[in-house]
């Protein structure tokens, strides 16, 4: 199905916003966001959802798994509920990638231009594991990568699978850290959790 260059611009646009207003929110309301470790798997959820999005504004979510896989009673659920949350707030990167192509190419500066071009190129060429490897490890470079995949029109089911899965590992990975490394200190300094 052929979308027109309108609907594609205004779809970028709007998740643009959204993305702006979603940072916005997590520095407005930052003493809410902290409150959500009270909330459990559901506090993961959330938080994940907001580290998911923002690319501008850093939200303390890998802090939030490493601590709560220490101290949850079922450790593999906090890196579950982080990587389906982190996945649900990737969705706005690839739409503001699938809705904003034109803008990145016509980028004045020269820098972003070409690195957004050298990402388009990797991604176009292999996409899946690219994309597999950049959600799976802590790196800046999954949201080009996103934002790639959005403009190359990767499939969407596609996306979202790559991407939970790769997240999801790298939630696993990092709520474990916290069960072995958080448990291990605590109970250095006597410490029963």
């Amino acid at each position: 199905m052929k979308v027109s260059h309108k609907v594609t611009v205004l779809v970028g646009t709007v998740f643009m916003v959204l993305t702006l207003l979603m940072a916005g929110a997590v520095i407005y309301f930052w003493e809410f966001v902290r409150g959500l470790q009270a909330y459990g798997y559901l506090g993961v959820l959330v938080i994940s959802v907001l580290g998911g999005a923002t690319i501008i504004i850093p939200v303390p979510m890998l802090a939030v798994v490493f601590a709560l896989g220490g101290v949850m009673e079922h450790t593999w659920l906090v890196g579950v509920a982080a990587g389906v949350g982190e996945t649900i707030g990737a969705l706005t990167i690839y739409l503001t990638g699938y809705g904003g192509r034109a803008a990145f190419f016509k980028s004045r500066n020269g820098k972003i231009r070409a690195a957004y071009e050298k990402m388009m190129r990797l991604m176009a060429k292999r996409g899946s594991v690219t994309l597999f490897f950049l959600s799976a490890i802590l790196n800046p470079f999954f949201y080009p990568a996103a934002l790639a995949a959005g403009a190359l029109q990767f499939g969407l089911r596609k996306y979202l699978l790559i991407c939970w899965v790769g997240k999801t590992i790298k939630g696993m990975t990092i709520a474990y850290a916290g069960y072995w490394g958080l448990r291990n200190l605590m109970r250095l300094f006597g410490v029963d959790i």
